[in-house]
């Protein structure tokens, strides 16, 4: 598949338009789906894997490093380091917690070690981290690309203000600033990227990575009602997207799907695509079915008409 790559900012780093994110590595996919998964994936001549420190710590028996360990042992096997864009993240694993200096020059080395490279591609803050000064926070991140152990930095889950003033600090101090940003974004959740973030990202040039881009599995249309959350381990993240809005825009996404003739989650990430701000939205799956049809969203192009309809539903 040819696919036409989008910039990371002005890091010199470029992207297809999706991103894989990592977070099921160790979790609900073993080594062998993994690697099966982070193959296909490759193949279709996709590039960027999304990782983080934390994955996936909150669940049962898991402590975080899993999914970075997981995407090492592939990289190791198949030898495809310079084939991929690699991104991972820093400030939520309770024993790495926050963006202090020490903490970032220590995590990145255990992000390192579990990876099996000697850098990353683009290294988050995966939190704002208010109780440390953004002079120390971005003076560490900036001694980082200069030892070549990153080569671009980003931001995750930081306000509009907060990104604007670390941008600010970068200028002012000579450090390499946050190329691209990583929101909550979706058909569902669209409030906060939309009202603020989004234009300060359009105005800094900045790339725009989004995560539960399909809210957590809410866009697939698999889940109709609670009930039907019993006994799957995305649970806790599904709950809250069962409201009155929250089925308007599902009842909306089935009725386009239908007549688009295409599958809920290809809809859903072809409206993600068509916004100017995005880059990339992140997307997951634990099946090479699930893996296939994602994909398969880069050449769905809706018609004004569907557009309009799912924006409708989701901003009432």
């Amino acid at each position: 598949m040819s696919l036409q790559k989008k910039p990371l900012g002005k890091s010199g780093l470029e992207i297809a338009p999706l991103v894989f994110g990592g977070s099921v590595f160790g979790w609900t996919a073993d080594d062998n789906r993994s690697f099966q998964l982070l193959d296909r994936f490759v193949e279709q001549g996709f590039s960027a894997i999304d990782t983080a420190d934390v994955y996936s710590a909150w669940a049962p028996g898991l402590e975080g490093g899993e999914s970075e360990a997981v995407i090492g042992r592939w990289l190791k096997k198949r030898g495809r380091r310079d084939d991929v864009i690699l991104m991972s993240k820093v400030g939520m694993l309770e024993r790495r917690k926050g963006l202090s200096a020490a903490n970032i020059e220590a995590a990145i080395e255990d992000s390192l070690s579990r990876l099996g490279t000697d850098y990353l591609d683009v290294y988050f803050a995966h939190i704002d981290d208010q109780e440390v000064p953004l002079e120390e926070t971005l003076g560490a991140f900036d001694r980082l690309i200069k030892a070549g152990k990153v080569r671009a930095i980003g931001a995750s889950n930081y306000s509009s203000d907060r990104l604007e003033q670390a941008l600010a600090v970068s200028r002012d101090h000579g450090f390499a600033r946050y190329e691209l940003i990583q929101p909550l974004y979706n058909l569902h959740d669209r409030a906060d990227f939309e009202s603020s973030l989004a234009k300060v990202a359009s105005e800094h040039n900045l790339g725009v990575v989004s995560y539960f881009s399909l809210a957590s599995g809410f866009l697939t249309g698999k889940y109709a009602q609670l009930s039907d959350l019993e006994g799957n381990p995305r649970a806790d993240f599904l709950n809250g997207y069962f409201s009155d809005r929250g089925q308007r825009i599902l009842d909306t996404l089935m009725a386009v799907s239908q007549e688009a003739s295409a599958k809920p989650s290809q809809v859903a990430l072809a409206w993600l695509l068509h916004q100017p701000e995005l880059t990339a939205p992140i997307v997951s799956a634990t099946s090479l079915s699930q893996l296939d049809e994602i994909l398969a969203s880069v050449k769905l192009s809706l018609p004004e008409e569907m557009l309009s309809r799912l924006d409708a539903a989701s901003r009432q």
